[in-house]
């Protein structure tokens, strides 16, 4: 009978120990914000808690929106159909290590390029504007996601 209340109490204990494991690593973005850089990249800061410890694998996607137009010496845009938009996915990654349970930290991609596009002489191509929609950042590790904010940002003012 000994034998079988100690056998009992040590798969208890097993099952106690095993459920507290799991409220230990139950990861949840506490918040996420995103910005636009002045270089037209997407910024998604974030705050997620209920870690274990180690590194924690991050990726970030967006939709992208980029107008580019070029600008002459007099930093103006010269004609109005001198300027073309962009439209693709961005995304990126990282890795940070979680300190007591938590990752605060910020990931960075784009801005969305546009290779095929250039300017006759005497202009210079520059990034106009950017938006970013559908920002989803996913912690890979544990399988959990947030939808972040739209992002947008003039860099350049230039006539429609």
């Amino acid at each position: 009978m000994k034998r079988y209340v100690t056998r009992t109490l040590g798969v208890y204990l097993l099952i106690a120990l095993a459920v507290t494991i799991a409220w230990a690593v139950a990861a949840k973005f506490h918040s996420a914000d995103s910005a636009v850089n002045n270089n037209g990249a997407l910024v998604v800061s974030f705050d997620e808690r209920g870690l274990g410890e180690g590194d924690i694998d991050y990726t970030l996607t967006a939709n992208a929106t980029a107008l580019y137009a070029c600008i002459n010496k007099g930093g103006h845009n010269p004609d109005a159909a001198n300027k073309q938009q962009f439209e693709g996915q961005v995304s990126g990654g990282g890795s940070f290590e979680a300190k007591n349970g938590r990752v605060i930290a910020s990931l960075t991609v784009g801005p969305l390029q546009a290779p095929s596009f250039t300017c006759p002489g005497g202009q210079t191509r520059v990034l106009a504007n950017v938006t970013y929609i559908n920002i989803v950042l996913t912690d890979v590790t544990n399988g959990t996601s947030t939808a972040v904010g739209d992002a947008s940002r003039v860099l350049v003012a230039i006539p429609d």
